[in-house]
């Protein structure tokens, strides 16, 4: 999604394990979507993008959206031992996911259009500063603003509603982490599930104080290998952490209190701006199954 930033910043690392935000956080009794449900939702606001662009006489290919699969190595602890015997840390799917992105058709259609055809597409697809601008405050401060008119935002409003409404909310609910992590951690349930997955991963060979240490020093103990031994290497660290996150139920854990934290410890509003997020998402898989069935 387009958009600029000021005062802070959007997002964390691509690379920090994230937290289970899927967790349930409302008092509203809604639910989140699940993976696949997010998939046809993302689908379906790419099937709107392409036909807001053809009507603007561009052509535009769908964009790969990362699989279910591909999803469930991003938990703060693996726990799912067979995907961690088959996709280890999920390197080789990042991989496939990497090529897919260089060979997007998208890009090689850029290449052949002029200059001034190129920033026309740019501004047609993710709009341009120079117009109106929507803006949503992070809950840890400063302000994230995007264009107001583009064909993200004509699929967005489509799907969405008000698509100013959703681009507050999902902004809001993107970054509630920080709010409440910091105590996470210090819980003591937490803390000492946490020792005891690090006592199992030292009886299983491998010293590591937390699941984030175990991705901290991956990249350099595969640097340099072949495809099949960076692999094997990520499958047996992979395997180690799901096992002693089962054995230790350290992945339940972190679960029951991300569930605890995001629905007791966060001040109402943000409560309410998920419940809003539910809610407006619940609408949106309602609407992307009638386009995506439409498009069967």
């Amino acid at each position: 999604m387009a958009g600029c930033t000021t005062s802070t910043s959007e997002q964390s690392s691509a690379t920090e394990p994230q937290w289970d935000t899927s967790a349930e956080a409302s008092r509203s009794g809604a639910r989140d979507l699940t993976d696949a449900e997010r998939i046809r939702v993302r689908h379906a606001e790419e099937l709107l993008v392409k036909k807001c662009m053809e009507g603007k006489g561009f052509k535009y290919w769908v964009a790969r959206i990362p699989t279910v699969e591909e999803r469930k190595g991003q938990s703060y602890a693996l726990d799912d031992i067979a995907w961690a015997k088959r996709y280890g840390y999920g390197g080789k799917l990042e991989k496939k996911a990497e090529k897919a992105r260089r060979t997007d058709p998208n890009l090689a259609y850029l290449d052949k259009l002029s200059t001034a055809e190129r920033a026309r597409y740019d501004r047609t697809l993710d709009g341009d500063d120079t117009g109106r601008m929507l803006s949503a405050e992070l809950p840890t401060g400063g302000t994230v603003r995007t264009p107001a008119h583009s064909c993200r935002v004509v699929a967005g409003e489509r799907l969405y509603g008000s698509y100013e409404t959703w681009y507050r909310v999902q902004k809001t609910t993107d970054n509630l982490t920080p709010l409440y992590v910091p105590d996470l951690l210090r819980e003591e349930r937490f803390v000492t599930a946490l020792k005891a997955w690090s006592a199992c991963m030292r009886k299983a060979g491998h010293a590591y104080a937390d699941p984030p240490a175990v991705r901290a020093e991956l990249e350099e103990l595969v640097d340099g290998q072949s495809d099949a031994k960076a692999h094997a290497i990520e499958v047996e660290l992979a395997v180690a952490e799901s096992t002693c996150a089962k054995r230790t139920a350290l992945a339940d854990t972190a679960r029951t209190l991300e569930r605890e934290y995001r629905t007791k410890k966060l001040p109402r509003r943000h409560s309410e701006a998920i419940a809003t997020r539910r809610t407006i998402e619940a609408g949106a898989l309602a609407r992307a199954e009638d386009i995506t069935d439409s498009k069967k």
